[in-house]
């Protein structure tokens, strides 16, 4: 057994009540979005300050203690928590504030997406954003950030202006070129990203589209998906799940964010996504991007257990549908469900040497997503997430998506970010030689 840290020397920098060494403590406040990780750190550090944050990084680097940075702890293979390590907690950290005239949003490193679309929503504006609120904006941002509104905006990467943060020898520093290149889809590997600036929208309300088709209509459904253009203001999620009594079926979900008469139109680009088949059941509703996203976060709740696998793909075509419908139609578990985002449009016009992340064509990222509630049952979803990952592979471009990417990804994260992976090690060097911060997997 490792001897926990002395933690004497942080105690004259912050309250008694903000370090956590006891694991009773500590796994009621941080439970992991995945219930299934089963690593503690020994130490958690409630950071409250930029301070905060500092005094614990210069103080881990000092005594060769293993440092994690937990934002939301919303990353499935739990890489918020160091084994026997230190943990930074930043959920204090969760301030917003928004500039309406430039249109600039500023973050805590804590900063989930409900809040920052709660906050931006007050003022008719909306961030770049994922789909479910739980997640934090500042690790879904520096690994990328698909979402609803990158058709129109880029991705959540993209509208990342600046950023202040803790390198590894606790100085703070404000992003420079190199580094927030590198911080706009490298991740959190090269130090604690305490705040960060975005651009934001001016657009009021969304118009969302819910449309359910049996799987029997998936080959139809994605078929003519597939040969529909869409403009930049429509983005299309697609996904197989399983409806209330257990049933299979194919999720078709639209997010308008153009004029909101042109979304709520009999003859309008949403409504259409309920006339590729015969539905059984079709909804189209105004409403907020905060709503959606709460909406969203209901489905994936914390302490679910979660095994998860991504490949991208130039398109679906009839080859991969039947690959998922044949899978999909045996998901040992009805609380799984695989979704299939769209990219393209502004995030598919930024030259891929511009930021960190790499893969600028078109493409659709297929995100495997097992859920069960315990550990009863975990070998056999374990096995139908890789069984289906692997039936993927013949059909997948080289890469993946790094901030999905699990450890385990060998044949994936060599090529996650493609040409820019030399100029990012370069990076990493510079700023975090020593390799103090491990966030998303870097080749």
């Amino acid at each position: 057994m490792v001897p926990p840290p002395d933690v004497s020397a942080l105690k004259a920098h912050l309250r008694p009540e903000q370090i956590l060494t006891s694991a009773t403590e500590f796994e009621a406040l941080i439970t992991p979005w995945n219930g299934a990780i089963t690593h503690r750190p020994a130490v958690v550090v409630r950071c409250e300050t930029v301070t905060d944050v500092q005094a614990v990084v210069a103080f881990a680097g000092s005594q060769g203690i293993p440092l994690s940075v937990r934002g939301r702890g919303h990353d499935w293979a739990g890489r918020a928590l160091r084994d026997g390590g230190i943990t930074i907690d930043l959920a204090a950290l969760n301030s917003v504030r928004v500039d309406p005239v430039t249109r600039q949003a500023v973050v805590g490193g804590g900063t989930s997406i409900g809040e920052l679309l709660s906050a931006t929503g007050e003022h008719g504006l909306v961030a770049v954003t994922g789909t479910v609120a739980s997640v934090g904006v500042v690790g879904l941002a520096t690994g990328g950030g698909y979402g609803p509104l990158s058709g129109r905006y880029g991705l959540a990467a993209d509208n990342l202006t600046g950023a202040d943060v803790v390198l590894a020898d606790g100085s703070l520093v404000t992003a420079d070129d190199d580094l927030l290149w590198a911080l706009r889809g490298g991740g959190g590997n090269f130090g604690v990203v305490v705040s960060a600036r975005f651009d934001v929208h001016r657009v009021p309300s969304i118009v969302a589209g819910t449309v359910m088709y049996p799987l029997t209509q998936a080959a139809q459904v994605l078929s003519r998906l597939r040969e529909t253009e869409f403009p930049d203001e429509l983005y299309v999620l697609s996904a197989f799940l399983s409806g209330p009594d257990g049933t299979p079926l194919l999720l078709v979900s639209a997010t308008w964010c153009g004029d909101a008469a042109t979304g709520l139109a009999e003859d309008g680009p949403v409504h259409a996504l309920a006339r590729l088949g015969t539905p059984v059941m079709a909804e189209v509703a105004e409403q907020s991007l905060a709503g959606s996203a709460a909406a969203m976060s209901a489905g994936f709740p914390y302490g679910r257990h979660v095994d998860l696998r991504t490949r991208s793909v130039p398109e679906v075509s009839d080859e991969i549908v039947d690959v998922l419908t044949e899978h999909f139609a045996r998901v040992p578990s009805p609380l799984s469900t695989v979704a299939l985002h769209a990219f393209g449009g502004a995030a598919a016009r930024v030259a891929p040497d511009a930021t960190a992340f790499g893969l600028r064509t078109p493409h659709r990222l297929i995100e495997m997503i097992s859920l069960w509630p315990d550990a009863s049952r975990s070998a056999e979803n374990r096995r139908w997430t890789a069984d289906l990952d692997e039936a993927l592979r013949p059909f997948a471009l080289p890469g993946g998506y790094a901030n999905l990417l699990g450890p385990g990804a060998t044949d994936q994260i060599p090529f996650s970010f493609g040409a820019n992976a030399t100029r990012l090690r370069s990076i990493k060097e510079k700023y975090d030689p020593r390799g103090v911060f491990t966030a998303i997997p870097l080749p």
